[in-house]
């Protein structure tokens, strides 16, 4: 019995040291990760959870609250027609873009995967938007859309079509920011379906060439069903890119004319930033976070389905 006991306790001093090797590189892995820890309580968990409190309060145009006053910020967001027209705005930037963007970079990935010369060029060329951040690329479009000087109207002049006045026209503004915004997403989402086609097994494309299938039939029943993940993670980034797009409307429009393109990321700035009113702004930034949490899950729920992982 002693010496069993002996034993024991000369195992338990063996394993000792390493349980506290162990507990090292616990307490080690913490203090690397401390600060993300921190990067994420300070600009993420506050920010979040001050937006909740906010959302339930009145503030003075100072910005500082003034009175609990419950879910009547949320009352009024839908009940006030103008932040009705700012959710119809965003839908529309929505459909001008994403799908345009998809639809677009589809093909442009699929022709330029084929064996051609210089395609690698062409990939070059046309992943170049990739690189360009939206205050250049708002700046580029912006001489573009000029009236007097761009380009987009002198090339209207060569063909005897009258001058547009893309961003101070309410019924053009829209969609001049979105064909701006498919630009510089068209990069992104190239990249993403081209990934994706170099990814599927060239016997695959052999196969079907030896069945008598053209480039357009093999392209329809054996390379879409394959980069449908591909498709599926740019449907879901797109929108998301959507429902948040800010730079390019704050640069080209500032929300005009006419609230035309006054999107709701764009109203949340107006409402806090602008007119210091935190808590309808809050309440806004809460009800586009769950806009963005409902919309990711119905794309998992129900399109993730169609999606055929190898």
């Amino acid at each position: 019995m002693n010496a069993t006991m002996t034993s024991s306790a000369g195992l338990s001093q063996k394993a000792s040291p390493l349980q506290t090797f162990f507990r090292r590189e616990t307490w080690t892995g913490y203090a690397f990760l401390l600060p993300s820890f921190f990067l994420f309580i300070v600009f993420l968990f506050y920010p979040l959870i001050k937006s909740v409190y906010l959302s339930f309060q009145l503030t003075d145009p100072k910005g500082q609250v003034v009175e609990y006053i419950g879910l009547e910020n949320y009352v009024q967001l839908f009940t006030n027609p103008y932040f009705l027209q700012t959710l119809k705005v965003t839908g529309l930037f929505i459909l001008y873009t994403v799908p345009t963007t998809i639809i677009l970079a589809l093909p442009v990935a699929y022709l330029s995967h084929q064996a051609i010369r210089g395609k690698r060029l062409f990939q070059f060329a046309f992943s170049l938007p990739l690189a360009v951040s939206v205050a250049t690329g708002s700046v580029i479009w912006a001489l573009l859309f000029n009236p007097t000087m761009g380009m987009l109207n002198a090339i209207l002049g060569y063909v005897h079509l009258p001058p547009v006045f893309w961003l101070s026209d309410p019924n053009t503004a829209l969609f001049s920011v979105a064909l701006m915004t498919v630009w510089l997403n068209f990069g992104f989402a190239f990249i993403i379906i081209l990934g994706g086609l170099q990814t599927v097994p060239e016997e695959l494309f052999e196969s079907a060439r030896i069945d008598g299938a053209g480039m357009w039939r093999s392209f329809y029943h054996v390379t879409l069903p394959l980069i449908t993940p591909n498709l599926f993670f740019l449907l879901v980034i797109s929108l998301i890119g959507a429902l948040q797009a800010f730079g390019q409307i704050h640069l080209l429009t500032q929300g005009g004319p006419m609230n035309a393109t006054n999107v709701l990321v764009y109203n949340i700035y107006l409402e806090a930033f602008r007119d210091y009113r935190f808590g309808t702004g809050s309440a806004q930034a809460l009800f586009l976070f769950f806009v963005v949490l409902i919309v990711t899950l119905l794309q998992f729920r129900f399109l993730e389905k169609k999606v055929h992982y190898q």
